[in-house]
């Protein structure tokens, strides 16, 4: 489909998602960011559902302002992917000690390694740039400097909520590995002490909701959010890499006798800002929710715990200022899913994949979530697909 646009807005809202069926607080609040007085276009995407103070899968383009409520708090979540030369006749009946190696390998929830990882000693791993990156956190705000110990004990972590590390299978039966997560805690804690600042300016004592409240060009409350802003967009990419090296480490110490290769890793942010240009204007655009797909853009698109997943390589559409979902997208809340299901039902909705099936991740059912073959069908002008794939295991916190 191509977009719609929502009638009586300040700024266009461009939507690829029917509005009819999008909740009414999403709407309300795609209407409050369109009051911004700083915005130059607002595209949303076909995953749209309710977020804090901005939508999830909004795409904004500002001239001169940032809202960090936009970016979200886990700052540069986003996921990577890899094929491998290995197939599904490759891997055992039983998938269960795979699941526990990767478990092993890659502390999950709350957990963190007992020290930090070294980069050095992943296999292949560039470190170019490791120390220049650490040295960069001393310039970030002192309110949060404490808590570098814990960030580097993080690298190389998941997290839980909708993060997940999955060994996949595409159409023709080649295996693929894929991630998901983000900045860990100390991109939360950066994005709350940056929306606590933006929230005390005088310039948005007077904007429909202060959760929307932005950092203007040229001061320094902006010039300090975008300093940690890049660096937390920096650390979840290196969380990802470090993650895809343990990820790999375990698949080559499981299948030696296949010798394991792996092809180039494919790597996408979904909860970030970018500096581009549309209509002839330097823009700050914020994905929440969303991925960047420029022409020839590799991207990757996740459906729920039980569902597929695709890989996708973007068509340039600047009506969408060159993004699309960055998932299924959520069709209930956490707290209406645990009343509406049951770990027999997760159970069932998770059959023939090696994954947890408890009570402690029925939030994360795929009844939860939209339909991931319509959420595709309605950006088929954003994305063309490249793979198909199908989880058989999948590790969440």
């Amino acid at each position: 489909m191509s977009y719609t646009e929502v009638p009586g807005a300040r700024v266009p809202i461009r939507m690829w998602a029917d509005p009819a069926t999008v909740e009414g607080a999403a709407m309300q609040q795609l209407r409050n960011i369109s009051t911004l007085p700083w915005l130059h276009g607002l595209a949303v995407m076909p995953d749209v559902h309710l977020g804090k103070g901005a939508t999830v899968g909004s795409v904004i383009a500002m001239n001169g302002a940032v809202c960090p409520a936009a970016v979200g708090v886990d700052i540069g979540c986003g996921m990577s992917a890899v094929k491998t030369s290995l197939t599904a006749r490759d891997l055992p009946d039983d998938l269960s000690r795979l699941r526990s190696k990767i478990e092993q390998a890659i502390p999950v929830g709350r957990g963190l390694h007992s020290e930090p990882v070294d980069p050095g000693k992943l296999h292949g791993f560039q470190t170019a740039g490791w120390g220049d990156f650490w040295d960069r956190f001393e310039g970030v705000a002192p309110e949060v400097k404490w808590r570098r110990e814990r960030a580097m004990q993080q690298m190389g972590t998941l997290g839980s909520g909708n993060h997940f590390v999955e060994v996949c299978l595409d159409k023709s039966g080649s295996v693929w590995l894929m991630l998901h997560s983000g900045s860990r805690n100390i991109g939360k804690e950066l994005a709350e002490h940056h929306m606590t600042v933006a929230r005390s300016l005088p310039h948005n004592q007077g904007i429909v909701d202060r959760d929307l409240a932005v950092f203007i060009a040229d001061t320094p409350q902006m010039d300090a959010y975008r300093q940690d802003l890049f660096w937390a967009q920096e650390y979840a990419k290196r969380n990802r890499a470090v993650m895809m090296a343990l990820f790999q480490d375990v698949l080559r110490g499981e299948f030696r006798r296949a010798k394991v290769s792996f092809d180039p890793v494919i790597s996408c942010h979904h909860n970030y800002v970018s500096e581009e240009r549309y209509d002839g204007v330097d823009l700050l655009v914020t994905r929440k929710g969303a991925i960047r797909a420029g022409s020839g853009d590799y991207g990757i698109i996740p459906g729920s715990m039980g569902t597929g997943s695709y890989i996708v390589r973007g068509l340039g559409n600047p009506a969408s200022f060159n993004s699309a979902s960055h998932g299924a997208g959520r069709k209930m809340s956490r707290t209406a899913a645990k009343k509406r299901f049951t770990a027999q039902d997760l159970a069932e909705q998770t059959r023939g994949v090696e994954c947890r099936k408890d009570s402690g991740v029925v939030d994360e059912i795929p009844g939860a979530y939209k339909s991931i073959e319509k959420v595709m069908e309605q950006q088929r002008d954003l994305v063309e697909v490249v793979a198909q794939l199908k989880q058989v295991v999948c590790v969440k916190g």
